[in-house]
């Protein structure tokens, strides 16, 4: 999936809104506080459910322009990243873009089939996420 927005918000904010939430679930899931310097390269294990857990990956992270991460189970590998752009008058463009490689020829074809099928309700949850940053700044 892949959605190019123009927020009109500076990317320093959206920069710091998506940073901020990272470190939050950082300290959430492994009760550690580290500083954005050290984000990098870091990495740790997330929860979803009880019997559902992957490792995640910051692998890119450039201040104002870019954070990028993996995460990583068993089955699958889930790529993710954000690109700002800065534009005059504050604006932002944001390419967010994320792809799934997964183990197996079955799991494959299921990754697309529900991709599919859910991806427009995603895609609507994700862009009204950016109007409430945008309504928030």
């Amino acid at each position: 999936m892949k959605i190019i927005k123009t927020l009109n918000v500076p990317s320093s904010y959206l920069y710091r809104k998506v940073i901020d939430s990272v470190l939050y679930d950082i300290r959430s899931q492994t009760k550690e506080s580290i500083d954005e310097a050290n984000l990098e390269g870091y990495s740790y294990v997330k929860t979803f459910s009880k019997t559902t857990a992957a490792r995640l990956t910051v692998t890119k992270l450039i201040p104002n322009e870019a954070y990028h991460y993996e995460t990583e189970s068993n089955k699958s590998t889930f790529k993710v990243s954000y690109d700002m752009k800065s534009l005059p008058d504050n604006k932002t463009e944001l390419t967010y873009e994320e792809s799934v490689v997964s183990d197996g020829w079955m799991k494959q074809m299921n990754d697309l089939l529900v991709g599919w099928i859910l991806g427009w309700m995603r895609r609507r949850n994700f862009k009204k996420m950016l109007t409430q940053i945008e309504e928030s700044y």
